[in-house]
Order: structure tokens, then sequence, then C-alpha cells
């Protein structure tokens, strides 16, 4: 099954909710970048927040987000616009447990940032970010959503591995508060998020989005919109190309004396791109 995203109004549309599977992208991250257990659990989770974030957005506009902290995962940065993902972490070999034996997130990400930037067609980009409270990411990015765009949140994230540490599940969910909800509408939410099945197990029981909106809204929700999502990658031998000639002549012509080629690694997706002796020379020319 492919990957996607429903987004719902519930209560009377003071809250929306958009819900996602996002088994296949974290899938593919863990098969690109070799990621052990807490790597991709944490990684995961920021992919599949990456992934809904984006579609909270009109097409084209375009988001980078990271999350910086000092635990032995590093920074971990996600491009996201569409519901099209791709992303890399410092890190990917970390695999940290708790005593009962659960991957332990939190102290895999640390304390830190999370910094989010967006295009959104205007003069510049924008960029927003808070703290890192927890480090287990769905709180993280609660406490984002309030602090840094000042919307009342509440979201949920879940990856699920088997024995052989590997992506079985994945999914989550971006509850928003609307102008106008009242109170009581807030605090009924409130308590049903405290006493409701845990994300994680939904995810783990293959809760599709639509049982996800229909579990976190009580069902009380009109679904409005379906969206497809995907791990993508647009790096292109020409993309680079543009890159290594804005590096500048001189430092091309550093490059052809010594080595004789180029050899150029994606970050994103691992795919290589070779530039011979011949491609070189012809860029310095173009130069």
């Amino acid at each position: 099954m492919k990957d996607y995203l429903e987004k719902a109004y519930c209560m009377n549309q003071t809250v929306r909710i958009f819900a996602a599977c996002t088994t296949n992208i974290v899938k593919e991250a863990q098969n690109i970048f070799n990621m052990w257990p807490s790597s991709i659990s944490a990684f995961g989770r920021v992919l599949t927040i990456s992934a809904i974030m984006s579609c909270t957005y009109k097409n084209g506009e375009f988001l980078n987000i990271k999350v910086d902290g000092d635990g032995p995962i590093g920074k971990m940065t996600v491009e996201a616009t569409d519901g099209k993902v791709r992303g890399f972490v410092q890190n990917p070999g970390v695999f940290l447990q708790y005593n009962n034996g659960k991957i332990n997130v939190a102290d895999a990400v640390g304390a830190g940032t999370i910094e989010v930037v967006k295009d959104l067609h205007l003069r510049q980009p924008f960029s927003s970010s808070s703290e890192i409270i927890s480090g287990e990411i769905a709180d993280d990015f609660t406490y984002y959503f309030a602090k840094s765009e000042q919307i009342p949140s509440s979201v949920g994230l879940s990856v699920n591995l088997d024995k052989e540490s590997k992506v079985v599940s994945a999914g989550g969910f971006l509850l928003q508060v609307m102008p106008g909800c009242k109170q009581e509408t807030i605090e009924t939410l409130e308590k049903h998020l405290n006493e409701m099945k845990p994300i994680s197990k939904m995810i783990e029981e293959g809760y599709t989005p639509e049982e996800i909106i229909n579990e976190v809204t009580m069902g009380d929700y009109t679904l409005l919109e379906k969206r497809e999502l995907k791990y993508e990658c647009n790096c292109s031998k020409e993309r680079f190309k543009k890159g290594l000639k804005s590096i500048g002549k001189d430092a091309l012509t550093e490059i052809l004396n010594e080595d004789k080629h180029a050899h150029i690694t994606c970050n994103f997706c691992k795919k290589e791109y070779e530039f011979s002796e011949d491609e070189l020379k012809e860029m310095i020319m173009e130069l």
C-alpha cells in the first residue's frame, strides 16, 4: 500500500487534523542509510512530521527542517514539499535502549533545537525555531507549533521495528486548534488525547489514516483531502554540474590537476555521480 495522508475538519470545523501512513518512506530511509534502531526511530518520526507539515502549505511551497540535538545521532535534516520528502542524518548507526529493552530515542537525540525554514515564494524564506524539550520528536514538535507558530497542537508519531530491527510500520497525526474553537472543546480533546489508545499502538495494529482520525476525533470529523506521500530525491548529474561550476574556475582547475576527475555522492539518496577529466575541462572552458 502506498503512503498517504488524510486531512479532515472536526468539532464543527474548529479543529483540523492530518493523519498519515509513512511506512514506505521510513523503510526507504532505513535502506538508503543502513540505519540502526535509535537512529531510524528518531529520523522516521522527523520524516513523518515533515511530510505532514508539507501538506499544510500550498503546492510548491518548500520546507527545510533541522533537528539538531547533542545526542549521538547528531543533526537530522529533511526537505519536504507537496508530500515528498528526502533527508539525511549525521549518524545513522545509533542504538540505545532503556532498562526495559525499549528503544531509547530521547537520549539518542539529546538537547538542542528544531529549526524550520519555509520558502513560501515571498521575498525571503521565513525561519522559526524552538528548543528540543524531550528528544521524543512528537513532544518537541507539539512545543514547536505552540511556541514558534502560536498554534495549539498535538503531534503523535510512531515507528515500529521487528525483531531484526527492520521498519514494519510508521505514521502519525497533527491535530491543530483553529481560531474560534471553544475552550470546552479544547478541554474535551485534551482529556481524550490523554486517555485514548497510544499512537504507537494504532500504528502497530495497522490503523489507516482514516482510522487514526476517527480514533483521535471520537468519530466527529469530515474528510477533506487525500494526498500521496513518498520519499523522493530530485538529485541529478546536471544539478551537481551546476554545483561544481559554482565553486569557480580556480577550484575546478585544482580538482582537475590533482584528481583528474570528480566523484560526488548525494547526501539524500547515496546515488553516485562521476565527472570525467574531459567533463571537468569542459566546465572550466564554460566558465
